[in-house]
C-alpha cells in the first residue's frame, strides 16, 4: 500500500476517497498559520536574525567611515529584501495553514497538504508505533507519530508536517494544531482503541 498519493477530487474534504464501510472521521483539523509561521517556520527568529546583521552592517560601515547616506541607502535595500524574504514564509504559512488539513479516523491519520500540488499521506494504526504531544503556552502543539521501522515516507514530502531533525526515522507530525491537549487524547484514544481491537 502508498503511503502517498495526488489527487484532484476529494469526496470527503481532506480525503481523497470515500471511507471503507465501518470507518468514520473522528476528528478534521488544520494547522494554525500564525503559530506555523512562529515556531515552523521560525519567521520570529528569522527577523531578530536579520535585524542584528542589518544593525551590524551599520556599525562596521559606520567604523569605516562610510557616509551615513550611502550606509543607510544600501542597508535599506538589505532590509527590503529581508523584508519580502520574511513575507514570503509568512505568505507560505498562511497558504500551508489553508490547504493542509488532518484527518484522524478510527483507522489511520491522515494528512493531505501541498499549496501547489496537493498530496494525501495516508498513515493507518497498524503502522503507527506511537504518538508523541508538544503543547506550548497558546494551547497550539504538535503531534508527532513513529511509524513501524519498515516504513520509510518522504521528509520531503511531508514537509513541514514531519519532525524537525528526524531525517533518519522520519516522523509525520501534525503541526500547530489548535487545542493540541483534546486532540492528542483523541489520537491516543484511537490509537488504543484500533490496537485493542486487533
Amino acid at each position: 500500500m502508498s503511503l502517498t498519493n495526488e489527487h484532484d477530487y476529494e469526496p470527503i474534504p481532506g480525503l481523497p476517497e470515500l471511507l471503507p464501510q465501518g470507518e468514520f472521521v473522528r476528528w478534521q483539523g488544520a494547522p494554525d498559520w500564525k503559530d506555523l509561521a512562529l515556531t515552523g517556520l521560525h519567521v520570529r527568529k528569522l527577523a531578530i536574525y536579520f535585524v542584528v546583521l542589518l544593525i551590524a552592517r551599520i556599525v562596521v560601515q559606520g567604523a569605516a567611515g562610510t557616509p551615513l547616506g550611502d550606509t543607510l541607502a544600501s542597508t535599506a535595500v538589505l532590509a527590503v529584501m529581508a523584508g519580502l524574504a520574511l513575507g514570503f514564509l509568512a505568505l507560505y504559512a498562511w497558504m500551508s495553514g489553508r490547504t493542509t488539513r488532518y484527518t484522524i479516523t478510527n483507522r489511520r491519520l491522515v494528512i493531505r497538504s501541498g499549496v501547489t500540488l496537493p498530496m494525501t499521506v495516508n498513515l493507518p494504526f497498524g503502522l503507527v508505533e506511537s504518538a508523541d504531544l508538544k503543547v506550548r503556552k497558546n494551547g497550539r502543539g504538535d503531534l508527532p507519530v513513529t511509524l513501524a521501522q519498515a516504513q520509510r515516507p518522504s521528509w520531503i514530502v511531508l514537509w513541514p508536517h514531519v519532525k524537525p531533525w528526524s531525517l533518519g526515522r522520519v516522523r509525520p507530525m501534525l503541526r500547530s494544531v489548535p487545542e493540541a491537549q483534546n486532540v492528542g487524547e483523541l489520537l491516543a484514544d484511537s490509537l488504543r482503541d484500533f490496537h485493542g481491537a486487533t
